[in-house]
């Protein structure tokens, strides 16, 4: 059996596969957003979020994503989806307005949308194939 080139998901547009070099990337983003899981964390981020963070050894970019909650941003720059939700939460964002802001549509577009069975995958790309159209 002939095994595929590694990372040939890195071709589909939008897509941040957790993988052992995104989880190195993101290993003190993810565990500032597992350490919201207890009350007095979240308590210290809503506090002061600039202090909260120095307690990690995030990037420049890492921290920009976080202030803007760039949901997309978090997951590029190494974050596990189910660990930045928890900033989510912490934060009193539902989850559908996250999984909104990621797919780029407004909420009640979104949900109906999920509703009648998610994004057809029509005309949908891979990046190699954009390449090859210029």
């Amino acid at each position: 059996m002939k095994t595929p080139p590694e990372n040939t998901y890195n071709d589909i547009p939008g897509t941040f596969v957790f993988d052992a070099q995104h989880s190195r990337k993101g290993y003190h983003l993810n565990m500032l957003m597992m350490s919201l899981i207890k009350p007095e964390n979240r308590e210290a981020m809503k506090a002061d979020e600039e202090a909260y963070m120095e307690k990690f050894k995030l990037t420049k970019a890492q921290r920009r994503v976080i202030k803007n909650r760039d949901w997309n941003g978090m997951l590029e720059e190494g974050g596990n989806v189910y660990y930045t939700l928890k900033l989510a939460a912490a934060d009193g964002t539902p989850y559908e307005a996250a999984y909104a802001a990621m797919s780029g549509t407004p909420r009640d577009v979104h949900r109906e949308m999920m509703l009648n069975g998610g994004r057809s995958p029509e005309g949908n790309m891979y990046l190699s194939d954009w390449e090859s159209k210029k």
